[in-house]
């Protein structure tokens, strides 16, 4: 395939970033977002893109995840906005669960002005976020650390399931278009079923893109949760989903 030097430079954005919004690059090239949807329908049509719902992320495999400081930095502002929306409906003095994930290490820094929070996390990061919060229970689960400071195996396992809490908050890989909520790691999708499993409600907290985004790894369906938290209206399809199983969904 040639490329157009637009269509060149909107490649490389990607890969830098990520992800690349519509809205963005039409700003940023002065153009229409007809015309950067018609080219990233030609970049995705010759597989060096991925369509999402108002944007484009960079091509990656499903069996291997973006590298823990790329996956922090992107959509960086809409994980913000999901992270406060979920924190003002966790109420003080409520338990929960916080899971792996960039985004749900923002929810732990949105959660900094609750009281009496009890929280328990497998992950290091989360942990050492809400670490002087004299007021906040902290309880880390022990296994195996990884590089991005996520805590997995059976000992996690065993350890989330003593308990039972108000909410747990999830972060999530990708989002298949039946539902599949999907993730790289098996041993870390084994901690999450157990920690939906033992929680009275469940948030998920999905940015745009990551609907449509593949990984090996299959959780369960997005039907176990009770909210999903994102920043842009998931397709027709996962909408119905929604929908017909009366899962509250807030857009940020």
């Amino acid at each position: 395939m040639s490329l157009a030097p637009r269509q060149h430079e909107i490649l490389n954005l990607a890969r830098e970033r990520g992800y690349v919004s519509i809205d963005e690059l039409a700003q940023a090239f002065a153009v229409t977002p007809q015309t950067i949807r018609r080219d990233i329908n030609q970049l995705a049509e010759h597989g060096l893109l991925r369509r999402t719902h108002g944007g484009a992320a960079a091509e990656a495999s499903s069996t291997q995840n973006t590298a823990y400081a790329m996956r922090a930095g992107q959509m960086r502002d809409e994980k913000q906005r999901i992270a406060e929306a979920i924190a003002s409906h966790i109420p003080d003095h409520a338990s929960l669960f916080i899971a792996i994930g960039t985004t749900t290490e923002a929810i732990a820094r949105a959660l900094q002005n609750h009281k009496g929070l009890k929280i328990i996390t497998n992950n290091l990061h989360v942990a050492a976020q809400l670490s002087d919060k004299t007021d906040f229970e902290i309880l880390v689960a022990g296994g195996t650390v990884r590089s991005d400071g996520g805590v997995v195996g059976q000992a996690t396992v065993d350890f989330i399931q003593q308990f039972k809490v108000d909410f747990a908050l999830l972060g999530i890989s990708g989002i298949d278009e039946d539902g599949s909520l999907l993730d790289f790691d098996y041993q870390e999708v084994r901690v999450s079923q157990a920690i939906i499993d033992n929680a009275r409600q469940v948030f998920l907290a999905a940015d745009s893109s990551k609907f449509g985004r593949n990984a090996v790894v299959r959780l369960g369906s997005i039907t176990l949760v009770d909210h999903v938290f994102t920043d842009a209206a998931p397709s027709p399809a996962i909408a119905r989903l929604l929908t017909e199983h009366k899962i509250h969904l807030d857009l940020v």
